[in-house]
């Protein structure tokens, strides 16, 4: 294989790849990154066996990012040649692959040679029949994903928590997170070629990867689901991952359909009144934070850390309707709920002090995030 490749084509490639590179791997090639060579192009590819990533450099584009002068392939140490591409002195890099894998990178004055691992030993991606394709515009799918992936589980002691659950019926998708503790959901309607439906969850690890390689363009995202794997391909991009075995808990019965309490806030300065609450909680074991409702549409914002000190504050709601409330809460899970809600005014719906509360934007029911309060003492 030789090749000569644009330095900073090669480094975006190279970076979107690691993100599926793990250190701790016991398959001691995918520690590597795989460089294919072909006549339309290079096509490198990182793997940790959940999740596979493979990004394409086309030969034939506006300008011309590459030139393959003899096709190939090898596997080259990812943590070394990252750290390479991105510090070679000039903008075209040049890479021939030499007898026994040894690989010389040259650009410029300057020149690599790495020990490189046979290509024909990496494990082959799976192979995915594109039959059923739906399609989400790509800052959709981000805001999807920033919106319900941070309310995952992080313990592995119910692994099916750990993902996000993704429904599609009826050309709608329908996406659940929950620890247990909290849960975010979020709608939307998507481009589908047939009626299929699908029930799947995929780890919340692979789509906070997902969304960091993603851009902010409306460009559709295809998207492919099989019995045990999902692939998202963008124009030079596969992203593959493994889906969670195991049926995800019914979460709709979880979700209050009354309230006796229901508040209208701006989320802005709601969020802010939460986190200057939370100076003096963060420092407690629990981060708690007390929500009490006074006349006049008055809230108030309170916290008490017996080391410390304690805080309160009184803020503005738009309307309060129903009975009087007073409900303690993870001043971090609201925080978070209110940074994933899109909109300035939102709704709170309690039904009562010990059962878990609503927040929805005021003018949609495309999301909803709901929180379980905390019991003091």
């Amino acid at each position: 294989m030789k090749i000569k490749i644009d330095r900073e084509a090669l480094v975006q490639s190279v970076q979107d790849v690691m993100k599926a590179v793990s250190p701790r791997t016991t398959i001691p090639i995918l520690t590597g990154i795989k460089i294919a060579a072909t006549s339309q192009g290079v096509t490198l590819t990182g793997s940790d066996s959940d999740i596979s990533i493979e990004s394409f450099i086309p030969t034939e584009e506006d300008k011309v990012l590459v030139e393959v002068v003899e096709t190939g392939s090898i596997v080259l140490q990812a943590r070394f040649f990252s750290e390479i591409v991105k510090k070679l002195p000039e903008n075209t890099i040049e890479i021939e692959v030499q007898p026994n894998f040894l690989t010389v990178i040259r650009s410029g004055k300057a020149e690599f040679s790495l020990n490189g691992l046979d290509a024909e030993e990496y494990p082959r991606l799976p192979q995915i029949e594109e039959e059923n394709v739906f399609k989400i515009p790509t800052d959709l799918l981000k805001t999807i994903i920033r919106q319900t992936v941070f309310a995952v589980s992080t313990s592995e002691t119910r692994p099916i928590l750990t993902g996000v659950n993704w429904r599609i019926e009826n050309g709608e998708l329908i996406c659940t997170a929950t620890d247990s503790h909290r849960l975010a959901l979020r709608k939307a309607k998507i481009e589908t070629e047939n009626q299929q439906s699908y029930n799947v969850v995929i780890p919340g690890k692979s789509l906070n990867e997902l969304s960091k390689i993603l851009d902010d363009s409306n460009d559709p995202v295809d998207i492919v689901i099989t019995a045990n794997q999902i692939l998202f391909k963008t124009k030079h991009l596969l992203f593959f991952s493994r889906l969670l075995d195991g049926n995800y808990p019914e979460t709709t019965r979880l979700i209050p359909t009354d309230s006796k309490t229901d508040i209208i806030v701006n989320a802005k300065e709601f969020l802010q009144a939460i986190d200057r609450a939370s100076l003096l909680a963060r420092e407690g074991r629990n981060n708690v934070v007390k929500l009490t409702t006074l006349n006049d549409g008055i809230i108030e914002i309170s916290s008490i850390s017996p080391e410390i000190g304690k805080v309160t504050e009184e803020i503005q709601s738009e309307s309060i309707e129903g009975e009087e409330l007073k409900i303690s809460f993870s001043a971090k899970y609201m925080m978070d709920a209110l940074k994933a809600l899109d909109g300035t005014d939102i709704q709170i719906s309690f039904t009562g002090a010990m059962r878990p509360f609503l927040l929805r934007p005021l003018h949609s029911d495309s999301m909803l995030q709901l929180i379980l309060p905390v019991r003091t003492y």
